[in-house]
Formats: C-alpha cells, structure tokens, sequence
C-alpha cells in the first residue's frame, strides 16, 4: 500500500515493493492505438450510424418507430463490421 499502513506488520514487505517498483519502471510497447481501435472506435461508429441512418430513413418515412428501427439495425450491423475489421487491423499490427 502507498500509505505503508497494511505493510509494517508483514513479512513479505520487501518483496512487494520490489516488485511493484518493477511493474512502474516497466517498458513495453504503447497500447494507446489498439484500446482507442477496440473500445472508442466501436462506440463512435455505432453513434454516427445510428444518426445518420435515422436520418436517411427520415427523407423516406415520417415513421419514428420505422427510423429508429431501420437506424438502430443499420448501427449494431455497423459495429459488428467494424469490430471484424479492428480485428484484422490488430493483426496487421502484431505481426509487423
């Protein structure tokens, strides 16, 4: 604990700071690029589709219940899609 509070009466103390200190100094490749693709870029792409598809169902319909419908099928379709595509472009990645 960063408080000490739980550490002074245990005897594997040491221990556990060294290899804390270990996993802080720890050097690795960035993941910011593969958490953006696999989890915001889903939920950017359901939004925007699900917009977008109730509005291009707007200029046919004034159906609320068949633009909803028809934009909420258009946005999860989307994002499975999309999901297969990050998936391959992970892939790509990891192997380079």
């Amino acid at each position: 604990m960063a408080d000490g509070k739980n550490c002074e009466g245990c005897r594997q103390r040491h221990d556990c700071r060294e290899i804390y200190g270990k996993l802080g100094v720890g050097g690795g490749p960035s993941v910011t690029l593969r958490v953006v693709i696999a989890f915001l870029t889903p939920i950017l792409v359901f939004i925007a589709v699900l917009a977008g598809g109730e509005k291009a169902v707007g200029l046919f319909t004034n159906s609320v219940e068949l633009r909803t419908g028809v934009g909420l099928f258009a946005a999860v379709g989307a994002t499975f899609l999309w999901v297969f595509v990050a998936r391959g472009i992970a892939r790509r990645l990891s192997h380079n």
